[in-house]
């Protein structure tokens, strides 16, 4: 950032999108104004004794939040990203159980957001904890480089919780540098470049792809509220269109949202022809979603081999594949025999039988990075062509969990074949000529007779049978044997006018005639009943907890007698 500032002062380091044309104009923020705020909170944060210590940052401010963390880098402090709470009680209890762990020395959030979040800590029993508007911060305090190394702890990234409680990865210098290099060399950018998006800051793809990446670069970030775009998905193709956004991405079900709320009239004014590089990642990818997304937009610009499906996690830094697949002949999709695949086989399709379609996730940065795909139960590597859990190993690789030395030792001193220390991912995966195939997450997997079936290829099943359906769910739930729960919202107020019984049965007859299970539960439920987090991925574990304490409040529900005594007295 420093030599960027240098090379090029005035040239927009930030350009800040309003939620609409009507509500404001952009604002561009230059290399030289970011710096000089970024020095003087820094000398700030010197001053008050931060340098190694936890600062979280609660920021619905774009500009603010990426002052305070570039403050943190500056200073040597530890940036400790949180979501803003919105007043959502799942969202306070979970930054609040950030700062129980993490002990921050204070927090900087934004000076309309200060009263709340001083609130929130007081009542948590963390008043003691200095909370300051960052943009309130008395300046006139000398700033001097802090003494780092790539050893130095840059930031702590907590992990979004889709299949357990958060855990702070100790992300360093070193880390953050070799990521931004892998994202370079995938993505083929390059200094000047204009990347950007929605997501939000405080989450990995937000934060390192959308915000440091391109400032690493010497470019342009181009941010959108993510607020802005849930509530008008255009937004997001407008600012790739009117901005020049070259490299953007989001999870699968953006691009899905695209595809259905975009209409032909808004589809006139885009131009997506400078966008080289549309990243799906963060959740599950689906084959069908980039078919129809290209389909959708080809007619404004977007050219063919944009889209481009990646895998990564927090755990990583950010990015482990997405690179273009090799000459060897690698398919962009697998379609294989949906039974073998139950049996972490890869085989075929047979005639007559159900299949399902893998897209490739890409290829790693091997300059830096290597992915091994390993059995679960035995850790002896597997071949290409088998499924296994996916391992990965470089200097990408953060530290380990804040303060959680088992959990450190089980996710990422991981050994096979004497190669040394790797990360555990916990998703499975197949390499096939060098490509990444994600088949699914090892925690969330639903066994059902000695069959291993992914929740998300029950979830898509689900969508298909009405297009009332918003966001649902699939999980197992222990009795005396495994039986699987499907938590699915309606987007509908009419709720007296639907059969819902018949639209309960409607999903079991789909998931027993696609998958042949029998479905223990059917839970019908209002729009924002399913947990997501911040950057959209299913909280399939937060879901199941809620199941069994009673926690639901369903339109409908059907349950059989095993889910009854599972679920407790108090449903």
């Amino acid at each position: 950032m420093l030599d960027r500032t240098r090379q090029a002062p005035d040239r927009d380091a930030l350009v800040l999108l309003p939620e609409s044309d009507e509500r404001g104009r952009a604002v561009s923020v230059s290399y030289r104004a970011l710096d000089a705020a970024a020095r003087e909170l820094a000398g700030w944060l010197q001053e008050r004794g931060a340098a190694g210590e936890r600062v979280l940052l609660l920021h619905g401010s774009r500009r603010q939040f990426a002052v305070s963390f570039l403050a943190c880098l500056y200073s040597g402090a530890i940036a400790v990203p949180v979501p803003v709470t919105g007043g959502r009680g799942h969202h306070e209890e979970r930054v609040t159980g950030i700062v129980k762990e993490s002990a921050p020395c204070a927090v900087l959030t934004d000076a309309a957001l200060a009263p709340d979040v001083s609130r929130l800590l007081a009542l948590q029993g963390h008043g003691h904890v200095l909370c300051l508007a960052a943009d309130a911060v008395p300046g006139h305090t000398e700033w001097r480089l802090p003494d780092l190394d790539r050893d130095t702890i840059a930031y702590l990234q907590y992990t979004s919780g889709s299949t357990g409680s958060p855990r702070g990865v100790v992300v360093t210098h070193g880390n953050l540098l070799a990521n931004q290099e892998s994202l370079g060399r995938l993505l083929g950018t390059g200094p000047g470049a204009r990347i950007g998006g929605w997501l939000p800051l405080h989450h990995d793809m937000g934060l390192v792809g959308q915000l440091l990446h391109p400032l690493w670069l010497g470019g342009t970030s181009v941010l959108l509220k993510p607020e802005a775009f849930v509530k008008r998905p255009v937004r997001w193709l407008e600012a790739v269109s009117r901005y020049g956004i070259e490299v953007s991405g989001a999870p699968d079900f953006a691009y899905e949202l695209c595809v259905r709320r975009i209409t032909d009239e808004q589809l006139d004014g885009l131009d997506l022809s400078r966008w080289r590089v549309a990243v799906s990642g963060g959740e599950p990818v689906s084959p069908r979603t980039l078919r129809s997304f290209h389909e959708r937009f080809a007619s404004a610009g977007l050219r063919p081999g944009t889209m481009r499906a990646a895998y990564g996690l927090a755990e990583a830094t950010l990015i482990v594949t997405g690179g273009p697949a090799p000459d060897s002949g690698a398919d962009e999709e697998l379609t294989v025999d949906a039974e073998s695949l139950e049996q972490h086989k890869l085989r075929g399709p047979r005639p007559g039988k159900p299949v399902r379609t893998l897209v490739s996730c890409g290829t790693p940065d091997t300059a830096a990075t290597t992915v091994r795909i390993v059995d679960p139960e035995t850790l002896e590597e597997v071949p290409d062509g088998k499924i296994g859990e996916i391992w990965v190993a470089g200097p990408g690789v953060a530290q380990g969990y804040w303060r959680d030395r088992a959990a450190t030792a089980e996710r990422f001193e991981a050994s096979t074949g004497g190669a040394g220390c790797q990360l555990r991912t916990g998703d499975l995966g197949v390499l096939h000529h060098g490509s990444l195939h994600v088949t699914g997450r090892l925690r969330d997997m639903i066994v059902v007779a000695g069959r291993n079936l992914y929740p998300q290829d029950l979830e898509h099943a689900v969508q298909r049978i009405s297009t009332l359906f918003g966001t649902g769910t699939a999980f197992a739930v222990p009795a005396e044997r495994e039986r699987v729960v499907v938590v699915q919202e309606l987007r509908t107020h009419e709720r007296y006018a639907l059969d819902l019984e018949a639209v309960a049965k409607d999903v079991q007859r789909c998931l027993a005639e696609e998958f042949d299970i029998a479905v223990g539960g059917v839970l019908l439920v209002r729009p924002g009943t399913v947990r997501r987090t911040t950057s959209g991925k299913v909280e399939r574990a937060a879901m199941r907890r809620l199941f069994l304490s009673g926690g639901i409040q369903p339109l409908y529900q059907h349950l059989d007698k095993e889910l009854m005594a599972s679920a407790g007295s108090s449903r």
